[in-house]
C-alpha cells in the first residue's frame, strides 16, 4: 500500500467516525473508523521511513574538472618537456 492508500483510510476513518450517524447492528462504526485511521497512521510511518531509506546521495562516478582559471598553453618546443 503507498502513501496515498494510506491517505485514503485515515480519511475514510475519519469520515466514518466523526461524520457518520448511521446505526449497523453488531458493528460499531466509530471504532471501525478508529481502527481505519491507526492502520493509516502507521502505513505512513512505515512508508516514510522505507523512502527514507531509499534516498542514499551517490557520488558522481566522473571527477570534478575545475575550469575556473583560464589555461594558457604556449607551444614552443622548449616548456613541454622535450628540450631540456
Amino acid at each position: 500500500m503507498g502513501l496515498g492508500g494510506c491517505i485514503i483510510l485515515i480519511a475514510v476513518g475519519a469520515i466514518l467516525t466523526f461524520a457518520t450517524d448511521w446505526d449497523m447492528q453488531g458493528v460499531n462504526l466509530d471504532l471501525v473508523g478508529v481502527i481505519f485511521m491507526i492502520v493509516g497512521l502507521i502505513g505512513v510511518a512505515t512508508f516514510s521511513s522505507i523512502a527514507r531509506r531509499r534516498r542514499v546521495v551517490v557520488p558522481p562516478a566522473t571527477p570534478v574538472v575545475d575550469d575556473t582559471r583560464p589555461h594558457h598553453h604556449t607551444r614552443d618546443g622548449y616548456s613541454d618537456g622535450y628540450g631540456v
